[in-house]
Formats: C-alpha cells, sequence, structure tokens
C-alpha cells in the first residue's frame, strides 16, 4: 500500500504522455497509480513523490491563474537522488539540456553543512528541478 508523504506537489501539464514519458522513461520516476479518465498520475522517485494532471482547461478551482509557459514560474522541486552523473547521463542521451551543470555545494544549517552535487532542469512544461544527491555533513569551520 501506497503511503503518501505530507506534501505531494500536483503539477498541471500541459500533455499527461509527454510528461510521463519524460519523467518515468528519462528521469526514471515510478507510477504509483493513474486515473486515465482524469488525465491524472501518481509518480514516485526514491522516496520523492508528485503528482502531474492534464489541464483541461476548464474552470477550476485548482486554478488560481491563467496557464502560461513556462508553468511553475518562482518555483522549483528539489528532488534526491542516488546518483546525480548517472541522471545527467540519462538526460543527454535523451537529448535534454541541463539549465545549470552539476555542481558541489554545501548549505549551512546552524553550525552543521549539508553537502550535495545537484543540477537543474527543465520539465517540458517548464516547471524547473533539482535533483540532489547527498554528499554528507560536516562541521562549520569558524
Amino acid at each position: 500500500m501506497l503511503v503518501m508523504n505530507p506534501l505531494v506537489p500536483e503539477m498541471i501539464v500541459s500533455d499527461l504522455s509527454r510528461s510521463l514519458h519524460f519523467y518515468c522513461e528519462v528521469l526514471g520516476f515510478r507510477i504509483e497509480y493513474q486515473r486515465p479518465e482524469h488525465l491524472f498520475a501518481f509518480l514516485s522517485f526514491h522516496g520523492s513523490q508528485l503528482m502531474l494532471e492534464q489541464d483541461d482547461l476548464e474552470e477550476s478551482s485548482w486554478r488560481v491563474g491563467p496557464l502560461e509557459p513556462p508553468l511553475g514560474r518562482g518555483m522549483n522541486l528539489s528532488i534526491k537522488c542516488p546518483d546525480a552523473q548517472g541522471l545527467i547521463e540519462r538526460l543527454e542521451t535523451a537529448g535534454h539540456t541541463l539549465r545549470k551543470p552539476l555542481e558541489e555545494r554545501w548549505y549551512r544549517s546552524n553550525d552543521v553543512l549539508f553537502g550535495e552535487r545537484n543540477f537543474l532542469l527543465l520539465d517540458p512544461d517548464g516547471y524547473l528541478l533539482r535533483f540532489a544527491e547527498g554528499l554528507g555533513t560536516k562541521a562549520l569551520e569558524l
């Protein structure tokens, strides 16, 4: 039985089959379940979860304004992955370009630094994705 994370983003997409190809065939997400009659799919990737729903262009209380590409402006999704370089190779093989190349970054949380190798990528609708491979922690040097 699927256990949903406490927070699961649901993204409106322009073409569900195109998005499913990108997320599942290229990136390696898994379809946990789908409702084809509603053009909806629930996906997971190494503990991360997201929902995709194709826009039906009808009036909806879920939409707060007009949908104009790129979708998701002002938000990025940080997604943990076990092998950032391997994922980049899959993307390049499939003909996708990174928005920002792989880099090592260390982020401070109080007196501890959390390391990750991350890169940025746009999905077919313009949602900004940051894939991050954990590098562990180290003490903040003063």
